[in-house]
């Protein structure tokens, strides 16, 4: 490879982590970080903060089939598009305190997180296909865990000078702004076709893939675990700060925790990708969900700053790996248009963490705690893990 198609290449990943820290690790999960501030200053109980969330969840999958249905002409456009909307979204948060616009600010937010998770995945992993780049994957899904951990210290910082929750949302939507350039200049501006990367080696370094005019039985049950997937991961974490002000003794390990989740995130898609290399991927995903029940269970069963520090490095550990894991068999598998598959696993992922929060928060006000909420989580985790653990075939 050239040092022109190298840097090309790196472009592209660098491109799709800024789009990815933006939309997801800010537009989405800013929100854990500033929800205990919200829920006390407003004020909001578990059943409202979980509807919030889950209006944003209800956008992703609205988002995602839109997505989904665009041309492959059409691409670019729609991620200009998603972009500038995750970062307005952000920003706008701290406009009212009104729980239906909350709610309806958080829904265009999700709309514009799944049009940007897809298009960007959509103009990166395509390119880097042809390219014969496709590890470099890896970056562009880091940029989720990035996003994570640069909002958890913004966010950190802003609660320790005192400043309010519309506070945290107008630094989170600057944060988002200042990456959304960098992302605009990697990928808006990029050839359609990168340099040197002709149709006839497109198939050549395509990994395997199953021609079908329906989907097989081993893509329709990842795509089920993909729903478990997302409403197990989901109550750990919309909910992990807030079940950590709850206690007197851990309210200090709030903004710690998150930013290991990201952090922990940030480097979890290459792990995963080392291990789908010796396992398979449809292995891979299968322990990451098992590994993952443990630490959404860790987060209330095990006592003390322990709990905290478990739930965090394995739920950062694991979401962001068995999305990209997920997403990428998924493309293996698809045999035919890849975005239209990639769009059909991000409806599924939304349809599953839609219901997570909603029924959590309100499982928690008649409970008082979010403990048997986190063990159902940590049970549909596993049941995913279970669905996947046979490989697929090539």
């Amino acid at each position: 490879m050239t040092a022109s198609r190298h840097d090309d290449a790196l472009r592209l990943a660098l491109g799709g982590l800024c789009a990815l820290a933006v939309a997801m690790g800010i537009g989405r999960f800013a929100l854990t970080p500033i929800l205990p501030s919200m829920s006390a200053g407003i004020p909001l109980n578990a059943s409202q903060a979980g509807m919030i969330a889950s209006a944003n969840f209800l956008g992703y999958l609205v988002g995602a089939l839109a997505a989904m249905s665009l041309a492959r002409s059409a691409v670019r456009t729609g991620f200009r598009a998603s972009l500038l909307a995750s970062v307005a979204t952000t920003g706008l948060m701290a406009v009212d305190d009104a729980l239906l616009f909350l709610a309806i600010v958080r829904f265009l937010g999700g709309v514009a997180s799944a049009g940007v998770l897809v298009c960007s995945s959509t103009l990166v992993l395509e390119r880097l296909a042809r390219m014969n780049r496709a590890g470099l994957a890896g970056l562009h899904f880091a940029g989720v865990g990035v996003g994570i951990a640069l909002s958890a210290a913004l966010v950190g910082v802003l609660v320790g000078n005192g400043a309010a929750w519309q506070g945290q949302w107008i630094g989170s939507g600057i944060l988002a702004a200042v990456l959304g350039v960098g992302a605009w200049i990697c990928l808006v501006t990029v050839d359609d076709e990168p340099a040197g990367a002709g149709p006839a080696r497109v198939e050549t370094h395509r990994p395997p893939i199953e021609r079908a005019t329906r989907p097989s039985a081993t893509l329709v049950r990842l795509a089920a675990a993909y729903a478990l997937f997302g409403i197990g991961y989901v109550v750990t974490a919309t909910f992990l700060t807030s079940i950590l002000r709850a206690s007197k003794t851990l309210a200090v390990y709030e903004t710690p925790a998150w930013a290991a989740v990201g952090l922990s995130a940030a480097v979890s898609v290459w792990i995963w990708g080392r291990v789908a290399a010796r396992l398979g991927g449809m292995r891979a995903f299968s322990l990451a969900c098992a590994l993952e029940a443990v630490g959404v269970a860790a987060s209330v069963l095990v006592p003390g700053a322990a709990g905290a520090v478990l739930a965090a490095i394995l739920l950062g550990g694991t979401f962001m790996g068995i999305t990209s894991l997920g997403l990428v068999e998924a493309r293996r598998l698809s045999g035919g248009d890849p975005k239209t598959v990639l769009g059909l696993m991000t409806a599924c992922f939304g349809v599953g963490q839609m219901l997570g929060p909603t029924l959590a928060g309100y499982a928690a006000d008649l409970t008082g705690s979010f403990y048997w909420p986190s063990l159902c989580a940590a049970g549909l985790l596993a049941i995913a893990a279970l669905l996947t653990r046979r490989p697929a075939r090539a």
